[in-house]
């Protein structure tokens, strides 16, 4: 999503000293082992709080650190726990909690990638996206790229690693209580998509192929490669799925007998990152079988022998003499079995709780929902409602008449039935309940149930109507 490359990676070297540390031997096993990746986890985490700042943050202009949250999560460190100097008033969480808040966050013209970027790494830090303050909803801000006119895609969809990223957001970060949160008939959508991009040699670029032969024929890039499998299993598509396993086969035939993956960028751990990423998320080992080479080494090998240790950081290129921010939050990621992003761990600092979150509407104070009308006939709307409730709690009638004048995109609700009152809802965008046909509602991908107007709404609630039996 919005990857940079080599130039704006090779920006965030740290200083040489500590690239100064020698290269630990290549491994003499057919494999990485179990103490090694521990050592190279060790050492990684290590390196990556060594890039917080004084203040605790982590997020800053141009390509951001947060993403140091995934890896972290994925290796087992709490964010909350990671704080400079000890001082927890600063810790990273806290930090980046409260930048996310900020009404001028992610910039003055967001782009969907800054929104699934934050729902991504606000998940691994603990901090429920839909809920990051009574006032910012990631959910409902990735939603505001829905494209109507090409159902699936979200954002432009030239710009193809937009709805790769909504499904990986989407998908991938989980209500609180471990659950999906967007309905199915959303995910299949993203899902299509996806699939309709794959290129003929089973990878995946940047850019939307969709209907296009040439671009179609074209070769697939490593990097995305990894992060479409992983969009797709993170959506419940099975590893043994054949776009899955073509996505894996070609990995497999971009694999050196280094262990590393020739990429359209060269060989490099970023791209490593990535593949070794969709091959954990869909629970494929980077170590046996299709992944290791004759000479007896994986894409995992490849990473640890990249490590500066006991400094921790990876290089970007084989080549290189320091590490890089970007290069060592990839690689970390991979070697320690993380996809895109994790679950975040139970804290060790006391009193601190796994997750944050608002707790409920401030009256007075705008903000937006989520929402998806699914009419039952193919036709679902995807929408982001913004409102100012006038309590702390508010009901799905006022959301929906919200959604009548003020949903990002229009359109995703024209009219209610009844439009005002508390009774059962009989009619959304002039379909009218039929038999045991009638419109019903979940939140937070709760079981479909009858929709009335008077159903309490929390805040950060996501909300799918579907019309049906």
């Amino acid at each position: 999503m919005s990857r940079p490359r080599t130039s704006r990676r090779l920006a965030l070297a740290v200083p040489a000293a500590l690239g100064a540390f020698a290269l630990t031997a290549l491994p003499a096993f057919a494999t990485s082992t179990p103490a090694q990746i521990a050592t190279s986890k060790t050492n990684g985490v290590a390196y990556l709080k060594s890039l917080q700042a004084a203040d605790g943050s982590y997020a800053g202009a141009g390509l951001s650190n947060e993403w140091a949250f995934s890896a972290f999560a994925a290796a087992g460190t709490a964010v909350v726990d990671v704080a400079p100097g000890g001082d927890t008033t600063k810790n990273a969480r806290t930090v980046y909690r409260n930048l996310l808040s900020t009404p001028g966050w992610p910039s003055a013209t967001p782009v969907v990638t800054d929104y699934e970027r934050g729902t991504l790494n606000a998940y691994a830090a603990g901090i429920d996206p839909a809920r990051v303050s009574d006032s910012r909803n990631l959910i409902a801000n990735v939603y505001s790229y829905w494209q109507t006119a090409e159902a699936g895609y979200f954002g432009p969809s030239g710009n193809f690693n937009g709805t790769v990223f909504a499904a990986l957001s989407l998908g991938g970060a989980k209500t609180q209580a471990g659950g999906t949160r967007i309905p199915q008939a959303l995910t299949d959508s993203m899902v299509a998509r996806i699939r309709a991009n794959q290129h003929n040699d089973g990878g995946w670029t940047f850019s939307k192929a969709e209907g296009n032969p040439t671009a179609l024929a074209a070769q697939g890039d490593v990097d995305m490669t990894g992060a479409a499998m992983a969009a797709l299993c993170v959506s419940g598509v099975p590893n043994t799925d054949p776009d899955v396993v073509q996505g894996k086969n070609f990995l497999k035939g971009r694999l050196a007998t280094t262990g590393a993956f020739n990429s359209l960028y060269g060989v490099n751990t970023s791209s490593n990152g990535w593949g070794v990423a969709g091959l954990n998320a869909c629970g494929i080992n980077p170590q046996t079988g299709d992944f290791l080479t004759p000479s007896g080494k994986t894409p995992i090998d490849f990473l640890i022998a990249n490590q500066f240790n006991p400094a921790g950081g990876f290089k970007y290129k084989p080549a290189d003499t320091t590490p890089t921010a970007y290069a060592s939050i990839d690689a970390l990621r991979a070697v320690v079995g993380g996809g895109f992003t994790t679950a975040p761990p139970v804290p060790v600092t006391p009193g601190a709780p796994q997750w944050v979150s608002a707790g409920s509407f401030t009256a007075g104070t705008a903000t937006k929902l989520a929402l998806t009308v699914d009419d039952g006939a193919g036709g679902l709307k995807v929408c982001s409602v913004a409102f100012t409730p006038t309590g702390t709690t508010t009901t799905l009638g006022d959301v929906l008449n919200a959604a009548a004048g003020g949903a990002t995109p229009a359109g995703c609700v024209t009219s209610v039935t009844p439009s005002s009152g508390t009774g059962t809802i009989t009619a959304v965008n002039g379909k009218a309940n039929s038999g045991s046909n009638t419109w019903k509602v979940s939140v937070d991908g709760s079981a479909f149930a009858g929709a009335a107007r008077n159903k309490v709404i929390n805040v950060g609630d996501t909300i799918a109507l579907r019309w049906g039996a």
